[in-house]
């Protein structure tokens, strides 16, 4: 009677036993999934931006130098709005998915933005240099952020 009485809770533990390490089992492979996706949105939202901004930087280097030149740059400007405007959604979803890179996402725009306005093409070269740089600078800041 006793060894039958220790063999019922044997196959119980045991049975308790197992279901707690397919839990935690998958409690780890949930987690681990979710992390990739993150890390995929979060590439997803970088790559989307950095695309935003490298079209809206040539945008607004066309009109300005077009502007620059005195040549009509009426549709130039149509262009560098629709830009513009395609910089938001991705701008938002960085700073929402992979808030560490807000400063840098917003740095980067505020780059590709000042390329308005420009006196000389001078400053226009000076400004499209700083906003390739400051794009390239969220790029890294990316790189490390969705290494981690």
């Amino acid at each position: 009677m006793l060894t039958a009485i220790v063999a019922v809770l044997g196959t119980l533990a045991g049975s308790l036993l197992t279901g707690a390490l397919q839990h935690v089992a998958q409690r780890s492979q949930r987690r681990a999934e979710e992390a990739t996706a993150r890390r995929t949105d979060g590439l997803t939202a970088v790559s989307e931006l950095a695309s935003a901004l490298a079209d809206h930087r040539r945008a607004m280097w066309v009109r300005e130098d077009l502007r620059l030149r005195g040549q009509d740059w009426e549709a130039a400007r149509a262009d560098s709005h629709a830009t513009r405007s395609a910089i938001t959604a991705p701008l938002l979803r960085v700073s929402l998915l992979l808030p560490t890179l807000a400063p840098a996402a917003q740095v980067a725009a505020r780059a590709t933005y000042s390329l308005r306005g420009r006196d000389t093409e001078t400053g226009l070269a000076a400004a499209r240099e700083h906003a390739i740089s400051a794009a390239d600078d969220l790029v890294a800041a990316a790189a490390v952020a969705l290494a981690a």
